[in-house]
């Protein structure tokens, strides 16, 4: 992976001057699968969380480079899309991307799309709203691969999380997952213990610098589901 200025974890950077002075946007330039990906960070509209271009993100962008990965012809989704470094990779390899996540973040995205693809010709992607277990089922479940960076984060928004994942899954849908296993765990156990109950998985990637997975999910078999769970029942 190659980058031509590196995002600094969220507590190196500095804090917002409440009188100003601290510019709003910051915009950094990485390069992948010999792309150049152009990123600017809304620091001023308290987005949070979803201002920062994380490890896992940019783990998932060297895994597509590793594996020299083309999306042509597929159908993808992102999973909070944040910065939307992920997704726009994934657009100029070639998918048919719908990059999604709350409402108010999509301005970001939106934005960083534009100076992206403005001068990249036939390369378009869609912006979509999509709240976890709420209005999930708006969107079809006929994609072709799932994309997640850093989203295994609240133990809170398992549920949520794994019931969308289920309704935009179907048999023959790739999902990719790229998550930091932090001290406490949980992460660890939503991919060990939660995800087996619907999902095939397997870790296709690990950046061990900054304990980083990336797993690959694929649907199982309603069979096999109702297998695993009755085997989770008591006697």
């Amino acid at each position: 992976m190659m980058a031509e200025s590196k995002e600094r974890p969220c507590e190196d950077l500095p804090e917002e001057d409440p009188k100003g002075h601290f510019p709003p946007y910051l915009t950094k330039t990485f390069q992948f699968c010999g792309h150049k990906v152009k990123i600017c960070r809304c620091i001023g509209d308290n987005l949070g969380v979803s201002a920062f271009v994380w490890d896992c993100a940019l783990t998932l962008c060297q895994f597509f480079e590793q594996e020299k990965m083309s999306f042509s012809g597929q159908s993808v989704i992102e999973l909070g899309s944040g910065t939307g470094i992920v997704g726009i990779l994934a657009t100029l390899l070639g998918g048919q991307v719908t990059l999604t996540d709350q409402a108010h973040i999509l301005k970001q995205i939106k934005h960083n799309l534009s100076i992206n693809l403005a001068a990249s010709g036939g390369y378009s992607a869609t912006v979509r709203a999509l709240s976890w277990g709420v209005d999930h089922t708006l969107f079809l479940d006929d994609y072709d691969v799932i994309l997640g960076s850093d989203i295994v984060y609240y133990p809170n928004d398992y549920p949520n999380l794994l019931q969308t994942l289920r309704h935009l899954s179907n048999k023959r849908t790739a999902v990719y997952l790229s998550s930091e296993i932090r001290g406490c765990n949980v992460t660890r156990r939503f991919h060990e213990e939660l995800i087996p109950q619907y999902f095939n998985y397997e870790i296709v990637h690990r950046n061990v610098i900054s304990n980083i997975n990336v797993y690959k999910l694929t649907l199982r078999s309603e069979e096999a589901c109702e297998e695993r769970s009755m085997q989770g029942k008591p006697e």
